[in-house]
């Protein structure tokens, strides 16, 4: 069966003599760009090989756009020379901070919904936008704790940025309803207050949950399992309320075999073609 042009899956390490070697039936792929910042790199070979067949969007992790410091300007030299390189048809990036003082921290962390932090984030994105000469992607994120000095809704304050900066969205459909579990949100309220002609992209991924010895739990991104059944009917929803955009299949741990996101990729093509 083959797979719509409109369905991707993220390309990890141990997956590319696979794609070289049997040229499966996928739209595209998705590839983090940190991860071939180093020149002479064997894998930019294999990738600019794949790219001879596949479409390919770039998913940046590093830029930390929601810094209150500037853009690491560096970082964002070799995220412009990769562009240049490969042509993605989608940049993105994260709704998050990472770097303070010049140290990255391991984790995407969260902003709070202010006016001040909407102005930041902005600045930055109109920055980045400008030095790369081209629109990029914001994801929202799954989130473990709010901040109680926010004054919008985390819906509230990705349309706001996105009217300021003319950026687009990359709405992750698990970090919805991670995010609405662990803070008690509505996950279909959220879809319906995101505006459809946003949305630039779509991802689904698995998660896991963490229990803690009071016998609370989180719900943690882990993008370690099969899209679950919830995430699977709010993508559905998704594209009943118009937000029909190139969707993405990410695992990143338990990498499975590649014939399992095959499996998940055909899934969300099924849902696609519902509507």
């Amino acid at each position: 069966m083959p797979i719509n042009k409109c369905v991707g899956i993220g390309l990890r390490l141990p997956h590319y003599q696979y794609v070289l070697d049997n040229a499966p039936s996928i739209g595209w792929f998705e590839v983090h760009p940190e991860n071939f910042f180093m020149k002479g790199d064997p894998a930019l070979q294999r990738l600019e090989r794949i790219c001879e067949k596949y479409p390919l969007s770039l998913h940046g992790v590093g830029l930390s756009l929601g810094s209150a410091e500037r853009i690491d300007r560096d970082h964002l030299k070799q995220f412009k020379t990769l562009i240049e390189r490969f042509s993605p048809f989608l940049v993105s990036e994260h709704l998050s901070w990472s770097r303070i003082k010049g140290q990255y921290l391991p984790d995407l962390l969260p902003v709070p919904y202010t006016d001040e932090a909407l102005e930041i984030f902005s600045n930055h994105i109109d920055e980045a936008q400008s030095f790369l000469g081209r629109e990029i992607l914001i994801e929202n994120p799954s989130s473990y704790l709010e901040y109680i000095v926010s004054t919008m809704t985390e819906p509230e304050f990705l349309n706001a940025l996105c009217q300021k900066t003319g950026a687009k969205l990359l709405l992750d459909i698990n970090n919805i309803y991670v995010s609405s579990v662990n803070h008690g949100w509505d996950p279909s309220f959220y879809l319906k207050n995101i505006s459809p002609s946003l949305v630039g992209e779509i991802h689904l991924a698995g998660h896991s949950q963490k229990t803690f010895e009071d016998g609370s739990s989180l719900l943690i991104d882990t993008h370690s399992s099969h899209v679950c059944e919830k995430v699977w009917a709010l993508y559905a929803e998704a594209l009943q309320l118009g937000m029909g955009a190139p969707t993405l299949i990410e695992w990143d741990a338990d990498i499975p075999d590649f014939e399992v996101l095959m499996g998940e990729a055909r899934l969300a093509e099924i849902e696609m073609q519902k509507c």
